[in-house]
């Protein structure tokens, strides 16, 4: 049954993964249509006012500002700040080891790439480590132990208890590091809506990291590499919380019924079993243990057969 089961998630996952697929495709495929016009006019519009212009010629041109626009790089006349000065390398180091990757700025010479690699191979680790003891600090003063007064003080039952404070967390997530700083962010980039400011929240926290939208990119920002490095520690507290939530969603929620389906084990079945493997090494019947009897664990004494070459005082008589 387990196994069916099992099947049947992963056909589930299989077909959400399709249905998606079909989405975005129906919502995006008319917008780019039309982006891919316009820009066919404005081409053919450029040759036509030009005629001294090649089509090759302008062809490589364009060719050479992608290529620089995905390292970061811009040709436009009123960009003149560099990408790699410390805030701007700060936010690529950070998002390089919280595997976040905006993109929008990557290594150009053969040095750097090598670098980021071996930046990313001690880094990626460790920075995982590190979240992962900071959030396991977090939960013993943000969730254990008030869930543990609560429950003491008002006598509800440990699970509403922390069903209860993930809603709060989750409230709390979702207005301290989205909702604000989404208004935030909408009031530095001038470029940016609401919409496209709680995106960019979501894809960073998320550590999905599109590039589509980064912080920081546009030219005569007030205080550019304080705002910047004040992005990289949003996104490792952020990320941070978001681990916090995850983890205590667990305990609140429960994963026990895809944990039936997939056969795996729960942790009730392993303290059975840890206890079942302490009965067998005493040597003790799990029988005597549910009667509250305490088994010797020392071994049996065999009595000794008796001797029948010894006569006894009443074949005398």
């Amino acid at each position: 049954m387990a196994k069916w089961g099992c099947l049947w998630v992963v056909l589930f996952y299989l077909c959400y993964l399709l249905l998606g697929a079909v989405i975005v495709s129906l919502i995006e495929r008319p917008y780019e249509s039309s982006l891919r016009n316009q820009l066919r006019s404005l081409k053919f519009g450029l040759l036509n006012d030009t005629p001294c212009l090649a089509v090759s010629d302008l062809e490589d041109f364009l060719v050479r500002v992608l290529e620089a626009h995905r390292h970061g790089v811009s040709v436009l006349t009123n960009s003149s700040h560099t990408n790699w000065d410390f805030a701007s390398a700060f936010f690529f180091v950070s998002t390089l080891v919280t595997t976040v990757g905006y993109g929008h700025t990557t290594p150009i010479s053969d040095g750097g790439k090598g670098f980021s690699i071996f930046f990313a191979a001690l880094g990626v680790p460790f920075t995982m480590l590190l979240l992962a003891v900071v959030v396991q600090r977090l939960m013993i003063y943000l969730t254990d132990r008030p869930i543990q007064a609560v429950q003491e003080r008002l006598g509800y039952s440990k699970r509403r208890v922390t069903q209860v404070h993930c809603l709060l967390m989750f409230l709390f997530t979702l207005i301290g590091f989205f909702l604000i700083p989404a208004a935030i962010f909408s009031a530095i980039e001038k470029d940016w809506t609401y919409l496209d400011a709680f995106y960019f929240c979501f894809i960073s926290l998320s550590t999905i990291g599109l590039g589509d939208y980064v912080p920081g990119g546009q030219d005569n920002q007030t205080l550019q590499p304080l705002y910047k490095i004040s992005v990289t520690f949003y996104l490792l507290c952020g990320l941070t919380v978001m681990l916090l939530l995850i983890q205590t969603s667990q305990k609140a929620i429960g994963l026990h019924f895809l944990t039936q389906i997939f056969n795996l084990p729960l942790a009730d079945d392993d303290e059975e079993e840890d206890e079942e493997l302490a009965l067998n090494s005493t040597g003790a019947h799990p029988s005597l243990q549910l009667n509250g009897l305490k088994a010797d664990p020392r071994p049996l004494a065999h009595p000794e057969p008796p001797s029948y070459n010894s006569i006894s005082p009443s074949s005398d008589q």
